[in-house]
């Protein structure tokens, strides 16, 4: 990569200021991964795999069109969130849940997911890349409350081995559970 002198910096900084209309420019964020979508019948396993019931609250992470959220307010009746950095994503997930009418239920949210809080999760779902997943790791397993489920469409969280895994249709479905805290010793 050829390096920009520090006069040409400053005249690029200019030229960006003056087409933004003298607005501060905003950081664009881009998902880090391609939007794939999950087969229904897949959703219906992970929701089903992941014991999804009456007073979950379920967060999908890296929502995309909002399938999983949808769903699991439609099927079971709970709050589903939808984490995702596509703006027209969120837009599709918003439609998808007035189409299905659990608006009241599911709320999709712009964010990066690995700055959002997703702490009153009880049911984590994930269809992100394999150094995604082992990336998130430590967060799920430092901010979730034990007993919560997790479950990953297609790939694992490298060391930590799921508790159950389940075929369908030459798709893998991962499931693990947050551990009790250990007490420190005393």
């Amino acid at each position: 990569m050829r390096r920009v002198s520090k006069p040409m910096r400053l005249l690029l900084a200019v030229v960006l200021t003056i087409c933004s209309n003298g607005a501060p420019a905003q950081a664009q964020h881009y998902p880090d991964v391609i939007f794939v979508p999950t087969p229904q019948e897949v959703v219906d396993k992970m929701l089903e795999l992941g014991k999804v019931g009456s007073g979950d609250v379920l967060y999908d992470l890296g929502s995309g069109d909002g399938r999983i959220p949808v769903t699991a307010a439609k099927r079971f009746g709970i709050r589903a969130v939808g984490i995702d950095i596509d703006p027209q994503r969120i837009q599709e997930a918003n439609e998808n849940a007035k189409k299905n009418g659990v608006t009241r239920l599911v709320q999709f949210r712009q964010e990066d997911l690995f700055k959002t809080d997703f702490s009153e999760a009880t049911v984590v779902t994930l269809y992100l890349l394999p150094d995604l997943n082992v990336k998130l790791r430590p967060r799920l397993l430092a901010e979730l409350k034990p007993g919560t489920r997790i479950v990953s469409h297609q790939f694992d969280m490298g060391k930590w081995k799921p508790e159950r895994t389940v075929e369908l249709n030459g798709r893998t479905i991962y499931l693990w559970t947050i551990p009790e805290r250990k007490s420190p010793p005393r």
